[in-house]
């Protein structure tokens, strides 16, 4: 029979290899987002449609296709599920784009499958600039709400309603799953 001591020395000794894994350094997984990582998110997008309008221009059609497809992989959700994306200009049946296609026609036209889509990105836009009015951050999604105001080649600037939320992937890289756009109210 053990004795009290040799029981508890027995007991220590199973938990060291334990206490041994405890002293390493632990994986830490956090998602918290950080509205430093927003408002980067929020300019890579505005930079992003200037460079998707300045590379029709300049290379055409069908390079600033590519780089919106590499834009879209790389800003948005698509590859976790659908994302909720309404866009400005659209119209029923096909308002809300839930789908990388869809979200890709709309900003480049081209595709048969959305006949009114003529390409929003290629409409010469020289600069983009986010006016949040609010940022709302609870640790693993934030969601903005505010203006995008978007300056056309002859220096007309349109002003866009926009909410965006955001939510980080498996590696840790925030991604936009719901993009609402609209033109603002006009009133009677």
């Amino acid at each position: 029979m053990l004795t009290r001591k040799a029981l508890a020395a027995a007991i220590l000794a199973t938990l060291a290899p334990v206490g041994a894994a405890f002293a390493q350094s632990p994986t830490i997984v956090n998602r918290a987002i950080t509205e430093a990582e927003v408002l980067a998110a929020q300019r890579a997008w505005c930079d992003a449609l200037v460079s998707i309008s300045r590379t029709n221009e300049t290379q055409g059609r069908e390079a600033a296709r590519e780089l919106a497809g590499r834009v879209l992989d790389a800003a948005y959700g698509y590859q976790m599920g659908a994302v909720l994306f309404k866009p400005t200009l659209t119209v029923a049946p096909q308002t809300f784009r839930t789908t990388r296609a869809g979200a890709l026609a709309y900003f480049v036209g081209g595709d048969p499958a959305f006949p009114r889509d003529t390409g929003f990105a290629l409409n010469g836009w020289t600069r983009c600039e986010i006016v949040n009015s609010a940022v709302f951050i609870a640790g693993q999604v934030a969601t903005t709400m505010g203006n995008v105001r978007i300056t056309g080649r002859e220096g007309r600037v349109t002003t866009v309603d926009k909410s965006w939320q955001f939510v980080k992937d498996d590696a840790g890289q925030l991604r936009i799953v719901l993009h609402h756009s609209s033109l603002p109210h006009q009133g009677n």
